[in-house]
């Protein structure tokens, strides 16, 4: 598929508006769920469902999915450790050291990291408007989790937590990278998601195994089982499905831009469903994030063709 402004269909840049919304949603879920249950069981669980789930997907290209295995086997594995093991359990272990504020403020650096590792290993340039877009959006980003005072960033406490989720943040942009390999695209994204869940679920199982050694915690309510139910509904398999799905439309890069938009639907997603008030430093920090997204996005030669511009 051509990544020219004009060839990506009105659906894939709906699905990439959604994307950054699925995965807010672990805010949501994982903020009970972590309450309940230990960080590398969820971890297992979360990916166990989901290659349960999407099971039927890749038996039905099961001939397509062991040439894929053959010939991409440690991309694979590297695939999965970074985005199930790193992205999952070391992501709901870090959060039981650091605050939200830090994770969502360093976690954010990914999409930089992108950028800058698409530029020194792929030979991709940053286009002037991609690096003022990413620029803004990070101001956006900033003015959320500091709640519009700048002071508090000398508040700010770094710990251990917070190096894992700056390891994480690391994690997610290789996996951003590798993940569009020309030897992959030979499966649907339905698939190669089930794949990596199935070699991720493997992966956790032994630090799992630790956890259930150690006395580990299972959901002991209703609410505690439905956390772990959006988690893998929307945070998983939504999440994943449409994001993956962006990073062979759009590229890596450009993917990248949109996640982004992750603060802004967190925070409207904790109004909605926590109760928490939106303040005025929220709305002028959806106001950067978003324009920093469209200024990184925009397709401005398709725009100066439909105004027949000169």
């Amino acid at each position: 598929m051509s990544n020219t402004p004009t060839s990506r269909p009105r659906l894939a840049w709906i699905i990439m508006l959604l994307a950054p919304l699925f995965f807010s949603s672990n805010l949501i879920f994982g903020r009970s769920a972590v309450e309940e249950v230990s960080p590398f069981t969820l971890a297992f669980i979360r990916w166990l469902a989901v290659a349960l789930a999407l099971a039927p997907f890749m038996l039905s290209e099961a001939a397509s999915l062991r040439a894929v295995v053959r010939g991409n086997s440690p991309r694979l594995l590297l695939l999965a450790f970074l985005g199930m093991w790193v992205c999952g359990g070391c992501v709901y272990l870090a959060l039981q050291w650091t605050s939200a504020t830090n994770a969502t403020l360093i976690y954010t650096t990914s999409s930089v990291l992108i950028l800058l590792l698409e530029g020194a290993f792929k030979g991709r340039p940053i286009g002037l408007r991609e690096l003022a877009g990413s620029l803004l959006a990070i101001l956006g980003i900033v003015t959320i989790v500091l709640r519009g005072d700048i002071a508090a960033l000398l508040a700010l406490d770094f710990n251990a937590g917070d190096l894992i989720i700056m390891a994480a943040a690391l994690a997610w942009a290789i996996y951003s990278i590798l993940y569009r390999a020309p030897g992959l695209q030979k499966v649907s994204n339905t698939a190669m998601l089930g794949l990596l869940a199935t070699i991720g679920a493997v992966m956790l199982l032994p630090a799992a195994a630790v956890e259930w050694s150690a006395d580990a915690t299972l959901p002991s309510t209703a609410r505690g089982w439905g956390s772990v139910a959006g988690i893998v509904v929307f945070s998983s398999l939504l999440a994943f499905s449409s994001f993956q799905f962006g990073l062979r439309s759009f590229g890596p890069s450009l993917a990248g831009v949109f996640m982004y938009l992750m603060p802004p639907y967190g925070v409207m997603l904790a109004v909605l469903f926590l109760g928490e008030t939106l303040q005025t430093f929220h709305a002028v920090g959806i106001v950067l994030v978003m324009g920093g997204v469209i200024l990184a996005t925009f397709p401005v030669a398709w725009l100066r063709q439909k105004l027949d511009w000169r």
